[in-house]
């Protein structure tokens, strides 16, 4: 059994603990915050006999963790790698990897230096239906892969860390441009860089909350010469949107996340319903097994088999490197109104 401790003890912590139920060779040894009583609280929900800390180095000092998961906002992220690094821990960090690329450097060089295993955790290459639509695009279903527009929306994050521009890095891009980035070097294939980048933000419904951009477009140009559009939207209504068309020389595939078998009108409320939902009467459209659904319970799966195994999973921090040096284009293009080089160095 692999020993995972958890650092955080919000949204994507109790994701990721539910995740963690479907890792048949893994166990939730350890959970940590700054609130202890989070900690305690999140353990009791999903790993009763865990321990609980509210110090990052104390949980990674713990001889019953193997693997460290990295839950925590993105200005935290350098400081806990550095701490399971020190500790000699594996780690896996949530997305984006970092606020800027320079700083998903210095996060990759940590781990480099201290010579430990290191996982990016980007869930939508994992989800269910992307995965089944790469598999055939990869066994030339729609021949040459052309084009790819992926969209991911809903009316705004859960915490309010997100909220604070300055501080979180960026806006709806960074928050949800990271997913559909990834999964366009997915599809496109990693020996494919992205070289160019043009894009649009701006903040149209959020203005009083964040200084960040609540929409945008990104237009991602392959060496190849093919064409991904992403689409990041912090202003949408209704629920979580995960749609991807993929268009190629033979055809072409469309995944939506989003869409449920379980749907219907309801007067009165029956409890969580979906990520985002913003409404819990009327239209509802309730995602069951959500952690599955989003590819949560798979991306875990594989990172233990991997760190069991000795292997390089199929997410790095490399990866989400590239992803951050991608989005630095974005904002660059955001301001300079013109294509915009993307800077991965050698």
């Amino acid at each position: 059994m692999i020993g995972v401790g958890l650092i955080g003890s919000g949204f994507i912590s109790d994701t990721y603990a539910d995740a963690l139920q479907d890792v048949r060779n893994a166990a939730l040894v350890a959970a940590c915050s700054r609130d202890l009583a989070r900690a305690r609280t999140l353990t009791a929900k999903w790993a009763p006999e865990a321990a609980c800390y509210d110090d990052m180095a104390a949980l990674c000092a713990d001889p019953a963790v193997d693997l460290v998961v990295i839950a925590v906002p993105n200005e935290a992220h350098l400081d806990a790698v550095r701490v399971a690094a020190v500790a000699g821990k594996g780690v896996v960090c949530t997305k984006p990897l970092a606020r800027t690329g320079d700083e998903a450097a210095e996060i990759l060089k940590v781990v480099r230096d201290a010579g430990v295993w290191h996982g990016y955790a980007e869930s939508s290459v994992f989800s269910p239906n992307i995965a089944k639509a790469h598999e055939m695009v990869t066994a030339g279903a729609i021949g040459d892969l052309l084009t790819m527009r992926a969209r991911e929306a809903h009316s705004g994050p859960h915490a309010p860390h997100f909220w604070d521009a300055q501080t979180a890095g960026g806006g709806a891009l960074l928050d949800m441009g990271c997913h559909t980035v990834e999964s366009a070097r997915h599809f496109f294939g990693k020996d494919n860089p992205i070289t160019e980048v043009f894009a649009w933000g701006a903040t149209l419904a959020h203005a009083d909350r964040t200084t960040g951009e609540d929409t945008a477009i990104a237009l991602l140009k392959f060496a190849g010469g093919q064409l991904a559009t992403v689409e990041s939207s912090w202003i949408e209504k209704g629920g979580m949107q995960l749609r991807h068309e993929l268009v190629g020389s033979a055809g072409r595939l469309v995944t939506d996340t989003s869409a449920t078998p379980v749907w219907g009108f309801i007067e009165h409320p029956a409890g969580y319903l979906v990520e985002k939902a913003d409404a819990d009467t009327g239209w509802v459209y309730p995602v069951p097994e959500e952690a599955r659904a989003y590819g949560f319970s798979q991306e875990m799966r594989h990172f233990v088999d991997c760190f069991a195994r000795g292997e390089t999973p199929l997410e790095t921090f490399e990866d989400g490197v590239i992803v951050n040096r991608v989005l630095d284009a974005a904002y660059t293009s955001m301001r300079s109104g013109t294509w915009e080089k993307v800077q991965v160095p050698a």
